[in-house]
């Protein structure tokens, strides 16, 4: 029987690619794509494949609350993640989720089908890279290491953290989310508090740090830092991203 995979990733090429080198595999099938988080929770619900594989960093809904949603679900599709971050404290507070799989995107292909299966199998893979970078790590004390600060933070303001790293407004994130803009101000005021920010500019350093945002995102508040050459723009509070 098929292994029946549905794909996220924000980048057309890079779904495309991998799906090519999926398909080559007699044994698994691909049955939908998603360009951001929510669209891929909308195809788990309704085409129920075996096994997602998403990014991590993506726009409107992250990868992080998009496996937090899935994972939530009865019955849900294992999960595959696959990323370009290595980060261990990233790769720890996924796989504590529930993720199946971690890879970093410089993996071989063979890696991707392994975790593919092996996740279909009820075990754990992590590629190569982060393997052996947690060997290493192993001996670090836990407490030493220290929480990821973003794990400070609620599903919700994490969400929001992400829509104003992407140049969203308040108003903008206030429609989307459906809540009042008095609310969205008042979890901003929250995020900052939490994790001792001042500004929309620093906040959108720390999305990108902590990989909550991407830095090439085609969003206004980025364009400065993008490596596509975008003209400069202003962040929603008037700070340009050094």
């Amino acid at each position: 029987m098929d292994i029946r995979v549905v794909l996220a990733d924000d980048h057309l090429i890079v779904r495309q690619g991998l799906v090519s080198l999926l398909e080559r595999e007699a044994d698994i099938k691909v049955v939908g794509q998603a360009n951001d988080g929510l669209e891929l929770v909308n195809l788990v619900r309704h085409l129920k494949p075996d096994v997602a594989v998403t990014d991590i960093t993506m726009p409107g809904l992250s990868g992080f609350e998009a496996i937090h949603r899935i994972l939530s679900r009865k019955n849900p599709p294992k999960v595959v993640c696959l990323s370009v971050h290595g980060d261990l404290r990233l790769v720890q507070e996924v796989m504590d989720k529930g993720v199946s799989a971690y890879l970093v995107k410089g993996c071989a292909y063979h890696e991707l089908v392994g975790a593919v299966r092996t996740a279909m199998d009820g075990q754990i893979y992590l590629s190569s890279e982060v393997a052996s970078a947690a060997t290493h790590d192993c001996s670090v004390d836990e407490e030493a290491a220290g929480m990821p600060v973003h794990m400070l933070l609620t599903s919700r303001e994490r969400e929001i953290v992400q829509l104003f790293a992407e140049g969203r407004s308040t108003r903008q994130i206030a429609e989307r989310l459906h809540i009042s803009e008095k609310t969205v101000a008042s979890h901003r005021e929250h995020i900052m508090d939490k994790l001792h920010i001042t500004g929309i500019a620093e906040l959108t350093r720390y999305a990108i740090r902590e990989g909550l945002c991407s830095m090439c995102a085609p969003c206004p508040s980025l364009q400065p830092i993008c490596k596509t050459g975008a003209s400069p723009c202003n962040t929603p509070d008037g700070n340009c991203i050094p």
